[in-house]
């Protein structure tokens, strides 16, 4: 799928580091180390944006693939990222879609080895 390619390639985010991700089949999450530039709502606009575009071309479709809105929690202490980026990986788990995240394709973070 050209989201999982476009999601983790570094010049979408600008700056910014993508440190974990996973895409449900409605949504997404992601735990994002900002840059210094965009503000987090352009970034988040922006990239859903390129994704959008790219999705609707590869389907031949026009319109809206995500929802505009976005909700977002800042980490405060370096302790609470790894607790974090645990729970969005756990997304699919959570919602049913699979018993162990090593069957579920639409993920990834950057302390798995290439």
């Amino acid at each position: 799928m050209i989201a999982l390619r476009l999601i983790a390639d570094p010049a979408l985010w600008r700056g910014s580091k993508l440190l974990c991700w996973v895409l449900m089949p409605d949504h997404g999450h992601a735990v994002v180390e900002l840059g210094d530039g965009e503000s987090l709502g352009k970034r988040v606009k922006r990239v859903k944006s390129v994704l959008a575009r790219a999705i609707n071309r590869q389907r031949g479709s026009r319109g809206i693939v995500r929802a505009a809105a976005f909700h977002d929690h800042a980490l405060r202490h370096e302790n609470d990222l790894l607790a974090t980026a645990r729970h969005v990986i756990a997304n699919p788990i959570g919602a049913g879609l699979v018993t162990r995240i090593g069957n579920y394709p639409d993920w990834n973070a950057i302390w798995l080895p290439p």
